[in-house]
C-alpha cells in the first residue's frame, strides 16, 4: 500500500528519486584472465530493488504505445517476436534469392557499445516526439544525475556521473534503446532486419553491381543517421556476404570511408549463414560447442556419476539440448 502511494506520487510529480539512480558496479573476474588487467573483469551493475519495481510500473504504461513507435523490422525485446522468427525472415529472403538464381548483397553491422553510447539529449528528444508529454518529464528525471560506484574486494570507489547510455541492469534499458533507434532509415529496394542492435541489411537483384549499389545507398543513409544520433558502427567487425548460387561476389560496400570485409558466412543471432545456405558451418560450430560442453559436464552425467537417470535427463534437456536444437526448424533438413 505504501509503495502504491509512493509510486503514484512519483508519477504525479514526474520525479524519479535520486537514491534509486545509484548503481553499484561489481567487477567479476573472467575465468583464466589476469587479475591486473582491467579488461579481465566483467562489470555487473546492481540497482536498488525499489527502483526496478517503479521501472516496471513505467514499462507497463509504455507498452501500449510501443507498437505505434517501433518499426516492423525490429524484433528485439518484444512480445511474440523471437530471434528465430527474425532469422526466418532473413533465410526466407536468402532462399528466394538462391531459387531465382539472383544475387543477395548483405551487410551485418557491428554497433560499438550500442547500449552504453545512447545520447541522452537525443533520446529525450525522441521520447518527447513519440510519446505523450508525461513520459518526457519522468524519463528526463530518470536519466539525469545518475551515478555509479565500483566495488572490488570490499573496496568501493568514489561516485561518478553517468553522462550517456541507458542504465545497465535496468528494466527500461532495452525499451529505451529501441525507442532511440526506431527511426533508423529504411529503403524500398532493400530488406532490413534488426534485433536490438543486431542489424542486417540486404539487397536482392539479378545484377550483382545493382544489388550492391542499392545496398550502398541504404548503408550511406544509415551512416549519416548514425552520425546524427552519435551511434558508432565498427566497419572492421561488420561483415559483407554475397548469397548466391552463381559465380563471383557482389562489389564491395564501404562504411565510414572504409571497405567492409567480405566473408563467405556471417553469424546473426546465434546462427551462421553461409553463402549458399548449406548450414555446414553452423552445424560444425554447434557440434564443437556441444562436444566442449559435454566434456565439461561428463563428470556429472557420465557413466561413473552417482546422479540418477532423471537428474541426468533434466541436465541434458536444460543445458545440452538447447545448444543443438536452436533453429533446428531452419537447418534440420540440411544434408
Amino acid at each position: 500500500m505504501f509503495l502504491v502511494i509512493l509510486f503514484n506520487a512519483c508519477l504525479r510529480l514526474c520525479h524519479y528519486p535520486t537514491q534509486w539512480k545509484l548503481a553499484q558496479v561489481v567487477m567479476i573476474l573472467k575465468p583464466g584472465k589476469q587479475i591486473e588487467e582491467v579488461s579481465s573483469y566483467r562489470p555487473i551493475s546492481l540497482l536498488p530493488l525499489i527502483g526496478k519495481l517503479f521501472e516496471r510500473v513505467i514499462l507497463n504504461r509504455l507498452r501500449p504505445h510501443l507498437d505505434t513507435i517501433l518499426p516492423e523490422h525490429q524484433f528485439g525485446f518484444r512480445q511474440k517476436h523471437a530471434t528465430i522468427e527474425q532469422i526466418h525472415r532473413l533465410t526466407d529472403t536468402i532462399s528466394h534469392t538462391l531459387e531465382t538464381k539472383k544475387y543477395c548483397s548483405a551487410v551485418f553491422l557491428d554497433i560499438s557499445q550500442a547500449f552504453d553510447r545512447v545520447w541522452h539529449d537525443g533520446l529525450l528528444f525522441k521520447i518527447k516526439n513519440y510519446l505523450p508529454h508525461s513520459f518526457y518529464f519522468i524519463m528526463k528525471s530518470y536519466l539525469s544525475e545518475r551515478c555509479f560506484e565500483v566495488k572490488l574486494n570490499n573496496i568501493t570507489s568514489d561516485l561518478y556521473k553517468i553522462r550517456s547510455g541507458v542504465p545497465q541492469g535496468s528494466i527500461l534499458r532495452p525499451v529505451l534503446y529501441l525507442i532511440f533507434t526506431a527511426d533508423i532509415p529504411t529503403d524500398n529496394k532493400t530488406f532490413i532486419a534488426t534485433y536490438a542492435d543486431d542489424t542486417a541489411i540486404m539487397s536482392v537483384h539479378e545484377n550483382a553491381a545493382i544489388s550492391s549499389s542499392n545496398l550502398q545507398k541504404h548503408i550511406t543513409e544509415v551512416e549519416q543517421w548514425m552520425k546524427t544520433w552519435r551511434i558508432k558502427a565498427n566497419q572492421s567487425k561488420s561483415a559483407h556476404v554475397t548469397f548466391t548460387l552463381r559465380k563471383g561476389d557482389c562489389p564491395p560496400i564501404t562504411l565510414n570511408g572504409e571497405q567492409i570485409p567480405h566473408s563467405d558466412a556471417a553469424k546473426y543471432l546465434g546462427m551462421h549463414l553461409d553463402r549458399r545456405l548449406t548450414w555446414k558451418k553452423h552445424i560444425w560450430s554447434k557440434a564443437k560447442c556441444l562436444g566442449t560442453k559435454l566434456r565439461e559436464m561428463y563428470w556429472l552425467i557420465g557413466g561413473k556419476s552417482q546422479l540418477n537417470n532423471e537428474s541426468k535427463m533434466a541436465i541434458y534437456k536444460s543445458i545440452l539440448k538447447p545448444i543443438w536444437t536452436y533453429g533446428i526448424e531452419l537447418w534440420g533438413d540440411s544434408k
